[in-house]
């Protein structure tokens, strides 16, 4: 979930920081305040590309910082714990923009690449409307939203396999194949290799621990030191310690509120304080009786790790990866082991297998097409009260070349439009506009809904060239999918905006020569009020505030 969004120095930003909860948030602002410019600043942190027209007028640099909450069954949590850069549940992207265009990217405070930016940034958070980041358009995202829908999954997973099935065991095929004279050799090698490292003994979170280990024991007179003086503020001062302090201090209010009840609560915060003082003694104490110079240990910590960075290096792999590359030898070393097997009857496998693999591919091929026309209906569905009547949908299933099946199977899957009477079908990149697309991935995100695992979905423009009844439905559309799901939406429209959990206001302010966008967060008053200016217009009246006072009541009231 996206927690914070903090800008500085960006487009007409000067500063704002947006925290962001969970549900449906929508922010409406005045036309020309910059309602898009944080969904653009949320675009740059997740790797779009920048320039020096990015920065504002007047500054050096513009910075760009957004906080995800990850939970245990997170998607982004894989990648970043593969690449060391997970962190208590969090991840945090910020993107710099120098006045001269150079940018640089960090995860979790490390130095990044745009491109890791845009690999965990798919995972994150996916972005619908007038930007390039829409995972919609990409085959991928568009093949599990049909498997998905047409409860695929399953068969689809199984085709992944048993691709992978032929293509082992045509690897070792070839390999038997082109051993020859080089076997031997190769063979006395891999068992020295995989001996070596089986002595090694690598375990999975080794290395951290023993990096964590390092630290502390070459560290044990710093760490110490801290503690004794924290101890002695705490509590072994002679007078005047925290412990001291507030224990007094918490006496003296447990009189005074006798006098005046209104003191209990400052009487049991205080009362918990010297509770948690005296945990934080303990616990310290218990550390530092525990904390003693072990050179012999450090010096082991350090040969060890010494040990692990120079295999690692000899076989041109990370340490972490050790565990791996042992696997990879094993595997190695068995296939080429299997002497007893002819060359034919490995070849047997590879026919096996393959052909394993067609009829999986081909019944997942079948379950496409009945799939695919219970999507196509339900979009088209979905369409008309969107706004869009005339909008016919298709998800066209193209078979590939047998020379260029893979691990998706046999299909080429391209989710198509038609939005105009008479119109030819094409590609959504090229027949739908910013606003349509944004529709039409609404509409997809309810028909499939769950068909991705990305947990934050942003909506910017989604009710371009609506009104009425149908922008109340789009909004209805958008409040379902954020019973799951965090929904950020970017609208002109008060039947949209009442639908929001959460309501922000973007508000653009002159001072002087210059221009400033700031975002706040509205009381239940205040979207009244901002309400009523998006249906009024200049003249708010007592009606019109009533009618956007319903609005808030009846969208709370399916809640």
């Amino acid at each position: 979930m996206l927690n914070l969004i903090a800008v500085r120095n960006y487009a007409v930003i000067d500063e704002v920081e947006v925290e962001f909860d969970a549900g449906l948030s929508v922010l409406t602002g005045e036309t020309g305040a910059g309602k898009s410019i944080l969904v653009d600043a949320l675009g740059l942190a997740l790797g779009d590309r920048a320039d020096a027209g990015a920065v504002r007028k007047g500054s050096r640099q513009a910075q760009i910082s957004v906080l995800f909450e990850c939970p245990e069954d997170h998607p982004a949590l894989d990648w970043l714990a593969e690449r060391g850069l997970d962190r208590d549940g969090t991840c945090q992207l910020r993107r710099v923009v120098s006045a001269r265009g150079r940018s640089r990217a960090y995860v979790n405070n490390q130095p990044a690449t745009l491109q890791d930016l845009r690999a965990v940034g798919s995972r994150l958070v996916n972005i619908h409307g007038q930007g390039a980041h829409q995972a919609l358009l990409h085959a991928p995202a568009q093949r599990g939203i049909l498997d998905h829908h047409g409860d695929h999954l399953q068969l689809a997973a199984q085709v992944a396999a048993a691709f992978g099935a032929w293509k082992s065991r045509e690897t070792a095929y070839e390999a038997q194949r082109q051993q020859g004279a080089d076997r031997a050799s190769e063979l006395e090698l891999l068992r020295f290799q995989v001996r070596e490292l089986e002595n090694l003994d690598y375990r999975e979170g080794e290395l951290d621990a023993l990096q964590e280990e390092r630290g502390r024991l070459a560290n044990v007179d710093r760490l110490s030191n801290s503690i004794e003086s924290a101890l002695s503020g705490l509590y072994e001062r002679d007078h005047g310690s925290a412990q001291e302090l507030v224990a007094r201090a918490q006496r003296e209010l447990s009189e005074a509120k006798a006098l005046d009840p209104s003191l209990e609560d400052a009487a049991d915060l205080l009362a918990e304080a010297e509770i948690q003082v005296q945990e934080a003694v303990r616990g310290l104490a218990s550390y530092r009786d525990r904390l003693e110079p072990d050179p012999e240990r450090l010096d082991w910590v350090e040969s060890r790790l010494a040990t692990l960075r120079s295999l690692a290096m000899r076989h041109h792999v990370e340490e972490t990866e050790l565990g791996v590359l042992l696997e990879q030898l094993r595997s190695r070393l068995d296939a080429l082991g299997s002497a007893g097997e002819s060359l034919e009857a490995a070849h047997q496998r590879v026919r096996e297998a393959r052909d394993t693999y067609f009829e999986a591919a081909e019944e997942l091929s079948r379950a496409r097409l009945q799939g695919a026309a219970s999507l196509n209906e339900a979009v088209e569905a979905q369409l008309a009260v969107l706004g869009l009547p005339n909008g016919k949908f298709r998800a066209e299933i193209l078979e590939k070349p047998h020379d260029r099946a893979d691990a998706t199977g046999l299909d080429r899957i391209e989710f198509q439009v038609s939005l105009n009477p008479g119109q030819e079908f094409g590609p959504l990149s090229r027949v739908a506009s910013g606003g349509e697309l944004s529709r039409i991935s609404l509409a997809l995100e309810v028909v499939a809904a769950g068909a991705t695992s990305i947990p934050t979905l942003v909506f910017d423009e989604v009710d371009a060239g609506i009104g009425g009844g149908v922008a109340e439905i789009v909004g209805r559309r958008l409040a379902d999918i954020a019973s799951n799901r965090q929904v950020l939406c970017v609208t002109h429209l008060a039947q949209v905006a009442s639908q929001g959990r959460h309501h922000y206001r973007v508000i653009k302010q002159a001072h002087d020569q210059s221009t400033r966008t700031g975002v706040r967060s509205l009381s239940r008053e205040e979207r009244v009020e901002e309400l009523a200016r998006m249906l009024g217009g200049v003249e708010i009246t007592p009606r019109t505030r009533a009618h956007a006072e319903e609005m808030i009541d009846r969208a709370a009231d399916r809640v």
